[in-house]
């Protein structure tokens, strides 16, 4: 394992034709699907960044902006913002695209924390997160400030 990893190490990006097997009877994505494609982008973009097998821990609360259509792509984005001694946390946003208008829009977004596990399926550590540049700390800082920003509307809810 190296001592850091960048934030681009972790980044991944897949795409999904949303066809009707995976729609609702209005046409538009199952959110069990699109939490589906969110949990396998986020744990691709947790093992880039460690290179280990990589298990859910949790996910934070899911906000579904807009709906995906059928015929849409869908392009599910995930990165890693911050880890702990075997935890990588995953910022994952998922839009949708239009290919015949050329317009896209956002859908969802999440957090995701993954744990790192040795071939023997043990909690192992992860490496440091390195942003070596503008646009990698702007990424990270960004997901953090939503990150806090989410939690706190939680608490704001139980008050």
């Amino acid at each position: 394992m190296a001592d850091t990893a960048t934030l681009m190490d972790s980044y991944t990006e897949m795409t999904e034709l949303l066809l009707p097997n995976d729609t609702n009877n209005l046409g538009r994505a199952l959110g069990g699907v699109v939490l589906h494609w969110m949990d396998i982008c986020g744990a691709i973009a947790a093992m880039r960044f460690c290179g280990n097998q990589c298990v859910t821990a949790s996910m934070d609360h899911v906000d579904f902006i807009s709906p995906i259509d059928r015929g849409e792509v869908a392009v599910v984005e995930a990165f890693v913002f911050e880890t702990g001694r075997t935890s990588i946390d995953v910022k994952v946003n998922v839009r949708a695209e239009d290919p015949r208008k050329g317009e896209e829009r956002e859908t969802t977004t999440s957090f995701f924390t993954f744990v790192a596990l040795d071939e023997n399926g043990t909690p192992t550590p992860v490496p440091n997160l390195d942003c070596p540049d503008e646009n990698q700390q702007a990424l990270r800082d960004s997901a953090r400030e939503e990150r806090l920003q989410q939690l706190q509307n939680v608490v704001d809810r139980i008050d």
